[in-house]
């Protein structure tokens, strides 16, 4: 059963072959089992999890058919959930229970879905690696020497590992297609707005976008149907209706047109470099076909980044001062406090020209690119991540780390663009390679498309680790 994706357990579910319950613990004795190895949890629901089960059962057999009824799933720790401890892996946030749950956690639940625990992350979300949690860095379940990527780390190593069915993560700048591609699941970052902030601990407000880590990419899809739509508690979510994802997921791609840009691969690992190329040739014996479009060098958008993000920090952090939530101030990581004083000196008198607003408006220049790019073509394809995953450790005292490694995908999230991290193969180390499908604004249809018409194509989702 823990190899089941949504897809085939709503089926076992609606045939009666199996129960909730069952599948529930399934995956509850394979976290008891991989957890002192994998540490992709933060809190584990064994109880919750079995009676909402118990209750998905009950209500099944009383004619209910919820999108995700009984579905087992991991949500990422920074996601307020009522009653159930939310640290947005910080000891700041040790022992908080929320009065109520985020938007998408509502969702979840409304649609039928079981929680099953909390995933560990980068403390507030600070880094691409899962190292910086408070509670001991994520491995990577292809080989636990090596990182799982971040800052939805315990997400993708949760799915990847089969502790769990699916996960839900957050991406600022490739939180979730990053650790998606090292450890060779699906990530889908969505537009910005098309699913709710509400209740997710704020990283960079202008850039959050909570999203599906899952085994395939149909499933992403029926998760992503679950999530999007507008929240009258978040007001950047858009208020455009949402399609059938799933309806034109099959559709034939003969004449879809590709943009590639050499930047996105200058510098990028060869073996990496090598199976995205292959992947592309995928999709062009499909029918797609290739133009070449020059875009600006992914290497602006760091320096971009790192400013407004830092920004948006010192703002959203300044509320957690020991007195509405948890503990004092003293018990911030040192990335915390570094994103803080950064992001504090930018915007302060005199400096606030010099970096912030010479920063918005080289992110308006790049959201304008990107732009003029897709009047071209449909989607841009290019390597997630330049390497595979890096070892434990890689991220100590390396305080651009993520900004590093999430180079590649930064630009889209500063554009607020929808991508969908696909597997593409394995390095000769046996570790995962994913391809970054980017889509325009409210373009997950044609972005779920692609990558499922290349899913069909190869096996690489259906390649397991040995645990």
């Amino acid at each position: 059963m823990i190899n089941f994706t949504i897809t085939n357990a709503l089926k076992k579910l609606k045939n009666k072959e199996i129960s909730s319950v069952e599948l529930t613990k399934a995956y509850l004795a394979r976290i008891k089992k991989l957890e002192p190895k994998i540490n992709a949890f933060v809190t584990v629901t064994e109880n919750e999890a079995i009676e909402e089960a118990r209750k998905a059962d009950k209500k099944r057999a009383a004619g209910s058919d919820s999108p995700l009824l009984g579905i087992p799933l991991s949500i990422k720790d920074n996601f307020s959930t009522k009653g159930i401890r939310t640290t947005a892996s910080s000891r700041v946030l040790d022992d908080y229970i929320p009065p109520f749950d985020a938007t998408v956690v509502k969702k979840l639940k409304n649609a039928g879905a079981v929680i099953l625990g909390k995933t560990n992350m980068d403390a507030w979300a600070h880094g691409s690696s899962t190292e910086t949690s408070d509670y001991g860095s994520t491995k990577n379940p292809w080989d636990t020497d090596y990182l799982p990527g971040g800052s939805s780390g315990g997400g993708a190593a949760s799915v990847a590992s089969d502790e769990t069915i699916a996960a839900i993560g957050s991406e600022t700048a490739g939180s979730i297609r990053q650790p998606a591609s090292w450890c060779g699941v699906v990530g889908l970052k969505p537009t910005y707005g098309r699913v709710s902030r509400y209740g997710v601990v704020a990283m960079g407000s202008s850039l959050d976008s909570p999203g599906p880590i899952t085994k395939s990419v149909t499933d992403a899809a029926i998760l992503l149907q679950v999530l999007a739509g507008s929240d009258p508690y978040d007001a950047t979510t858009s208020p455009l209706p949402i399609p059938d994802y799933l309806k034109n997921i099959n559709k034939n791609i003969r004449g879809l047109k590709i943009g590639i840009s050499d930047d996105y691969f200058d510098g990028v690992d060869n073996e990496v470099k090598e199976k995205v190329e292959d992947a592309i040739q995928v999709l062009e014996k499909l029918g797609a076909k290739t133009k070449n479009i020059k875009l600006i060098h992914p290497k602006y958008s760091i320096a971009v980044y790192t400013i407004i993000q830092r920004a948006e920090v010192s703002s959203n952090l300044a509320r957690f001062d020991g007195i509405r939530y948890g503990n004092d101030r003293s018990y911030f990581g040192d990335e915390a406090k570094r994103r803080i004083m950064l992001g504090t000196y930018t915007l302060s008198a005199g400096y606030y020209d010099a970096y912030y607003n010479k920063a918005m408006k080289v992110r308006t220049a790049i959201i304008n690119d990107f732009n003029k790019a897709f009047n071209n073509v449909d989607v841009i394809i290019g390597p997630t991540s330049p390497t595979t995953a890096l070892k434990v450790g890689a991220s100590k005292d390396q305080s651009m780390f993520g900004e590093l490694q999430d180079m590649l995908v930064e630009p889209s999230s500063l554009a607020g663009l929808s991508g969908v991290n696909v597997p593409v193969g394995f390095s000769k180390a046996g570790l995962p390679i994913g391809m970054d499908i980017i889509g325009p604004q409210l373009g997950e249809e044609i972005i779920l498309n692609t990558a499922y018409k290349y899913e069909q194509e190869t096996n690489w989702n259906k390649i397991k680790p040995k645990l």
